[in-house]
């Protein structure tokens, strides 16, 4: 009786500890659900609404795949922008007006396939791609950054190729870039059949997750993908495809001109370096803190780590689609900033997060192009996708535009 009179007493001890385990667990569920929500960029902080999800952790964000053929061979392509607004609300891109831009007949800019209205739809044949094979390599220089001591491109376009595509019968430009060939396995890992920033792709499911870059637009950290230059040596900075033809695209040092299809875009070659940004910004900062050498993939945990960390150039964004969707193009003019000797001894040579204020230091002769020119375009671009903004939408310029700029 004694034992059994002692359970009855331990019962409701039991059953209240129960309880508290349950609890616990319900918490400590609860605080992981809200780590891992935490580590995912809110829909609302997204210019696309097609992207799936957005992991701040890997840098990468998972967008739609789409399935196109090039000599009967399947490839793999992405849409991040369209010209004509209707179309980019339905397919769930950024809209961008200067795209249209592109069909003259002076530049071999845009891929005419036949499809039906919408990109995407139907499996469509496009006239070139690009060869991923090419291994990346980039030495840093005899300081450990920038200008590298060697460098290599990793993919480069094939003739015909662009990813700018525009269906038949129209005059509504695509931003459609391709990020892998074949019908698989795909190398995720050193990048022989795919992009070198492709993360991880699933052909069956039709997703695929690309490194996204940190960089500043009108004074906010806002991010972008990147996926061809026309430029190897900023190709190579960038993880990109080579297609050269592409700097052709119409029309230098006119970013604000609704007539050209590029934006600007300032990469400060010698900002300064450390582990985060601001204050570190450039060419520098990205090989040295960035890790700009190691390839891209899950494996590279140290990289993935930098990134996070601040290790991205941060280059600097001359439009976005919040700020005036009229003048937005993934088309960026890059403009290679350097700060003079006399500006970096001063230490002025922190990071910068709005395109007028860059132009300003340039009227100043704070900042020039390499070797002290005044600060222009260097006639190449990047095709740099944006994405979406880390906290509050870039608004306005933080500064006026100089009158007397070079």
């Amino acid at each position: 009786m004694t034992t059994r009179a002692t359970a009855r007493r331990a019962l409701p001890l039991f059953l209240a500890c129960i309880l508290m385990l349950v609890a616990a667990v319900s918490a400590l569920a609860k605080d992981e659900s809200a780590s891992a929500q935490s580590q995912e960029l809110p829909k609302n902080k997204l210019t696309m609404s097609s992207i799936v999800s957005t992991n701040l952790v890997t840098d990468t964000a998972r967008l739609p795949l789409y399935r196109a053929t090039v000599n009967g061979m399947p490839v793999w392509y992405v849409i991040t922008e369209v010209s004509n607004q209707a179309l980019a609300r339905q397919v769930g891109v950024n809209f961008s007006p200067k795209l249209a831009n592109l069909i003259t007949p002076n530049c071999p800019c845009v891929q005419t396939v036949r499809s039906g209205r919408v990109l995407g739809r139907t499996v469509v044949r496009r006239p070139g791609a690009p060869d991923f094979s090419p291994m990346r390599l980039l030495v840093p220089g005899p300081d450990g950054g920038f200008p590298p001591a060697a460098a290599a491109v990793g993919a480069v376009g094939k003739p015909g190729y662009s990813p700018f595509v525009r269906i038949a019968g129209t005059n509504i430009v695509y931003n459609a870039p391709i990020v892998a060939t074949g019908s698989g396995p795909f190398d995720v890992i050193d990048h022989r059949n795919t992009h070198d920033r492709l993360f991880a792709i699933d052909a069956r499911r039709r997703t695929v997750d690309m490194g996204f870059v940190r960089a500043f637009a009108f004074g906010k950290e806002i991010l972008y993908l990147s996926f061809e230059a026309s430029s190897a040596a900023v190709g190579v900075l960038d993880r990109t495809t080579f297609v050269p033809a592409l700097g052709l695209t119409p029309t230098a040092d006119k970013s604000r001109d609704p007539k050209s299809s590029r934006s600007a875009i300032f990469v400060m070659t010698n900002g300064r370096t450390g582990r985060t940004s601001p204050p570190a910004q450039g060419s520098d900062h990205v090989i040295k803190d960035g890790l700009n050498a190691l390839t891209f993939n899950r494996r590279n945990t140290r990289l993935l780590r930098a990134l996070r960390a601040g290790g991205d150039a941060h280059n600097v964004l001359d439009s976005f689609p919040t700020v005036n969707p009229a003048l937005y193009s993934p088309i960026w003019d890059v403009n290679m900033a350097e700060w003079t000797p006399r500006a970096v001894a001063r230490g002025q040579n922190v990071a910068q997060t709005d395109a007028n204020r860059i132009r300003q230091l340039a009227v100043r002769g704070v900042v020039t192009s390499p070797g002290g020119t005044p600060l222009r375009s260097d006639r190449n671009i990047l095709n740099c996708p944006v994405i979406g903004f880390l906290d509050t939408a870039p608004e306005r310029d933080q500064a006026p535009k100089p009158a007397n700029q070079p």
